[in-house]
């Protein structure tokens, strides 16, 4: 594990850069994150997916695919790789502060 600052707190991360503990995620951090992920700017749409993912992660114990992201989330597939260009459910949960899904490679 190494640790990482987003908006003035310390966080632990995995060797892939997902927090090991998504409870120390808060919505501040969430535009440090992108722009290391090559997003400079964070729109509504891409906070809808990012809320998305979390309330699928607190429900569920982990995030949607992007299959299902995109049938569920109100933000169809073709625009998810628009917004999260470098894989949709792997880059938006990386924001989001959760855990890789584990339909992703």
């Amino acid at each position: 594990m190494s640790k990482r600052s987003y908006a003035g707190t310390e966080v632990e991360v995995g060797e892939d850069g997902f927090f090991a503990h998504p409870e120390q995620w808060n919505e501040a951090m969430a535009p440090a994150v992108a722009e290391e992920a090559g997003i400079p700017e964070l729109t509504e749409r891409h906070w809808q997916v990012i809320k998305f993912m979390r309330k699928e992660y607190l429900e569920k114990g982990e995030g949607p695919s992007v299959r299902l992201l995109g049938k569920t989330s109100g933000v169809p597939v073709k625009e998810l790789y628009e917004l999260f260009p470098k894989g949709p459910a792997k880059l938006a949960a990386k924001i989001a502060g959760i855990p890789r899904p584990r339909s992703c490679i």
